[in-house]
């Protein structure tokens, strides 16, 4: 098939990016406006060309955002995995850990409960870490310094306590957290004891800045080996991660 000038100019905005400088140098006015003519018209018959931009500045994007939440996990190990404000459930010891940050008034964060006990169940070889985020409003913020408190009055049945809480119906806040607390045998005197006497400031403060680091702006989130996982994407797809870090250290072999 001859090239005809549709041929040449399709071939010219797809290397324009690297060319642009020299090939506005060499066009004059008349050619630049004709090439823009055509460059406008071409996109306006052929609109599903922008669709394709449109996944590939995303795949560009989710890539930069993966590389930078990868040198986070590197740099922040300590306050991730073994962080001194955080408690994990499954196996202490497991040879995979699971991060997550989690709202206990995020409505993706509920139907992922059952994600985390499904893992747990199937995997006794899991360590799976529950990084307190609170970032849905002033009931999410007192709901979890209420959940602060109970950790640390009672570590053994926090487990018990963050089903209750974040399974539960309606809205969490201080009222209902501390109801959950009571029906677990940790008395509300004790709970505000605990509050004043130990705010979950740090705690928080951590987990923002550890967000920031990896490019968390919601919940839930997971880290799994060296990758950030964003959004509620299934015990399945993250049962896979776990099975390929084993089998080759990355989440993606």
């Amino acid at each position: 098939m001859p090239l005809t000038f549709k041929h040449l100019a399709v071939a010219a905005l797809a290397l324009l990016p690297a060319a642009l400088p020299t090939t506005v140098n060499a066009l004059d006015e008349q050619q630049k406006k004709e090439f823009g003519e055509f460059i406008k018209e071409y996109l306006i018959e052929n609109p599903e060309i922008m669709l394709d931009v449109q996944d590939a500045l995303e795949k560009k994007q989710q890539e930069a955002r993966q590389q930078q939440a990868s040198a986070a996990v590197e740099t922040n190990k300590e306050a991730l995995f073994t962080s001194k404000y955080d408690l994990s459930l499954g196996n202490p010891h497991g040879d995979i850990t699971i991060v997550e940050f989690f709202d206990y008034n995020c409505g993706y964060c509920k139907r992922a409960l059952s994600d985390m006990d499904s893992i747990i169940a199937a995997d006794k070889n899991v360590r799976f870490v529950l990084k307190e985020f609170p970032i849905l409003g002033p009931d999410s913020e007192a709901a979890h310094k209420v959940s602060d408190a109970f950790r640390k009055i009672s570590p053994e049945k926090y487990g018990e306590f963050h089903r209750a809480l974040l399974g539960g119906e309606g809205r969490a806040d201080e009222a209902r957290a501390i109801e959950v607390a009571a029906s677990l045998g940790v008395e509300e005197a004790d709970i505000r004891k605990k509050m004043a006497e130990s705010p979950n400031d740090e705690s928080v403060r951590e987990a923002y800045q550890l967000a920031t680091s990896l490019g968390i702006t919601g919940t839930p989130s997971y880290i799994v080996g060296n990758e950030a996982v964003f959004g509620a994407i299934g015990s399945k797809a993250i049962e896979e991660k776990v099975a390929n870090v084993r089998s080759c250290g990355r989440t993606a072999c």
